[in-house]
């Protein structure tokens, strides 16, 4: 199965002609899963090899605009395209308190109408996920609230005490997670983890009991066991290899520090990091002040979670992409040569505006696809 990261805005604040604001499509067997809507999104879904009627769920970080203003108007954009599809199934959106809010109002001050459902599922912050002065205390909207006429009534998702973290999504192939990190406002990361795939079939020691290849191994292949002619039953343990792990893929959201332990265990042994650099290591206090990470603070938590690639994202607009860069201009490939040297020489992928991150099955080295 293919598993693909597409980068559609890779800086902070606001959009600029050189970076979108903060949008990662994760995309596998034609569904796309979105992470972040920042204003903008649905035109470059358009300039993408991506297609909007396909997003299925969508995973919004923190409240703050440039991660959320896009997302009214990309609903609104793939509901025009997708009229024909009626079928469609409910669109599943998660995020912090107040994201049910936001997305309501918009929709009815706007008299905007989809042609399929959504569903929006809150997850409660912590205190301490914030500056003090910028704690709100969470407004929990009564079940009976009234909804849209495309909503669905979603869960309220608390923080659970013994885990340490969110549970959000147990799917038949992958399941989500989100845990606390430190903002301005509360702000979560996510990660996604493929479940273990069935190690491979022992085909010989098959053979030499008599079983050929057919029907019956893929029953092995599947978990259920078999009895022969002779009365032996065989067990899929006794000729299937070790579980094969799946692939994990870690999406941080603004942060300048994770709250707690568990997003460091959740981390561990990642295929792919995804973490915000806003500022270079020369402005550290200025990024702390605001809530923000240098390539030396996430390379650091990189290292220590033994992630296999970082990739670097949510630039100040200062820092255009390398091939647009003029003489004078701030140098993005400074952010990369700081976080590498974190690790020391573990090669660090920065991210531009419609880059592809192909994660395959085995061990070897993500393909990156250049922006176009």
């Amino acid at each position: 199965m293919s598993v693909e990261l597409t980068f559609l805005g890779t800086g902070s604040a606001y959009p600029s002609p050189t970076r979108g604001a903060s949008a990662v499509a994760l995309r596998y067997e034609g569904e796309c899963w979105l992470f972040d809507c920042g204003e903008g999104t649905q035109t470059q879904f358009m300039r993408s090899q991506l297609r909007a009627g396909k997003i299925a769920k969508i995973f919004i970080t923190h409240l703050h605009g440039d991660h959320l203003f896009g997302l009214p108007g990309l609903l609104c954009t793939v509901s025009l395209q997708c009229s024909s599809l009626l079928n469609k199934q409910p669109v599943e959106i998660y995020g912090p308190i107040g994201l049910r809010k936001f997305l309501r109002t918009s929709m009815e001050l706007s008299h905007s109408q989809l042609v399929f459902p959504y569903v929006v599922h809150e997850l409660v912050p912590t205190e301490d996920q914030c500056f003090p002065e910028e704690w709100r205390e969470p407004s929990i909207q009564k079940v009976d609230d009234q909804l849209h006429p495309q909503e669905l009534q979603g869960k309220t998702i608390h923080l659970d005490p013994q885990e340490d973290c969110y549970n959000l999504v147990n799917h038949e192939q992958f399941i989500v997670k989100a845990f606390r990190l430190f903002h301005r406002i509360p702000s979560f990361g996510f990660v996604i983890e493929e479940r273990k795939r069935p190690g491979r079939l022992q085909t010989q020691k098959l053979k030499d009991m008599g079983v050929q290849p057919g029907p019956l191994y893929g029953k092995l292949k599947n978990g259920h066991a078999i009895t022969l002619n002779n009365g032996v039953t065989v067990f899929p343990m006794d000729v299937l290899e070790a579980p094969i792990p799946g692939r994990k893929i870690c999406i941080l959201g603004d942060c300048s520090r994770i709250v707690g332990d568990m997003g460091k265990k959740l981390c561990t042994d990642a295929d792919v990091l995804v973490h915000e650099a806003t500022l270079d290591d020369s402005q550290s206090d200025k990024a702390e002040e605001h809530g923000h990470c240098t390539p030396k603070t996430a390379a650091e938590f990189a290292k220590s979670c033994k992630v296999k690639r970082l990739i670097l994202t949510h630039f100040s607009q200062r820092y255009k992409p390398t091939a647009l860069t003029n003489a004078g201009d701030d140098d993005v490939m400074e952010l990369k040569t700081q976080a590498e040297l974190v690790l020391e020489g573990q090669e660090v992928t920065l991210a531009e505006d419609f880059m592809v991150i192909e994660i395959p099955f085995n061990k070897s080295k993500q393909q990156i696809i250049p922006a176009h």
